[in-house]
């Protein structure tokens, strides 16, 4: 997800976003446990992706 559109996203939506990809990079880790990914890529993706989020979000509660 491009920043661009984060920062395109309300405070509620990217609440409930950010939620989500942490319930889903949680579930990718548990299924690399049992079975190994193939691209292994995807988990670091995941969370840079959620970190990217939580800063934008940041970024909007300071302004509010």
């Amino acid at each position: 997800m491009k920043t661009a559109e984060i920062r395109g996203m309300s405070l509620t939506d990217l609440r409930e976003r950010i939620e989500t990809e942490k319930m889903n990079l949680n579930r990718m880790k548990m299924n690399h446990v049992i079975s190994p990914l193939e691209d292994t890529s995807k988990i670091k993706k995941a969370k840079n992706d959620i970190a990217r989020m939580m800063t934008v979000l940041a970024e909007k509660e300071k302004q509010n």
